[in-house]
């Protein structure tokens, strides 16, 4: 197990942040930080920080199971349901949630002051997380999170801030050149 931080002061992690501009329906503007991970078993445990004023993460479904702790502020969920329908889900800090592998498509966010959550993922087939389009998780994007030697992440450039050249590019980070991080995969 390849532990990154030794701590989760959220002043002294190394956060990297994803916005999309061009995302019209919410505001995607989320920060995230490695805490560890052990590949030969699938874990991966992050902390995840919304934005102020209700920053958003992309339209996902976790495909690992997946722990949330509510560390700071909230974290609002609106879950696609097989009918159709969403069902709304609220924590606040102090909350903890397990929730199944191939859990629904939603869309999570904090609340006006943000929120900061940690998550702690397990994923033996290293797939961590599936993102989907503007249907509201009717259509997958081939987009995913995995966990493995190789780290890679891949997605369509729309989808990415800063765009990239082609529209869809595996990210291959050496351990060498991104310690830090190790081989997971990186959103960059």
């Amino acid at each position: 197990m390849v532990k990154i931080s030794e701590s989760y002061d959220l002043d002294k992690v190394e956060w990297r942040r994803v916005t999309d501009p061009d995302e019209k329906e919410y505001k995607i503007d989320f920060e995230f930080s490695l805490l560890g991970y052990d590949i030969e078993t699938g874990r991966l445990d992050m902390l995840l920080r919304y934005a102020k004023g209700r920053g958003h993460c992309r339209r996902h479904r976790h495909v690992a199971s997946t722990m949330t702790m509510v560390l700071e502020g909230e974290q609002h969920l609106h879950e696609m349901q097989p009918d159709g329908t969403s069902k709304y889900i609220f924590r606040k800090q102090g909350d903890y949630a397990l929730a199944n592998p191939d859990a629904l498509p939603h869309t999570e966010s904090g609340g006006d002051d943000g929120g900061t959550v940690l998550l702690s993922m397990f994923a033996p087939d290293v797939i961590l997380v599936v993102y989907y389009d503007e249907t509201h998780g009717r259509y997958p994007l081939s987009s995913t999170w995995k966990l493995g030697r190789k780290a890679e992440y891949t997605e369509p450039s729309q989808a990415l801030s800063p765009p990239m050249p082609h529209s869809s590019q595996t990210i291959q980070i050496e351990q060498a050149e991104r310690q830090q991080y190790g081989t997971i995969m990186q959103q960059l």
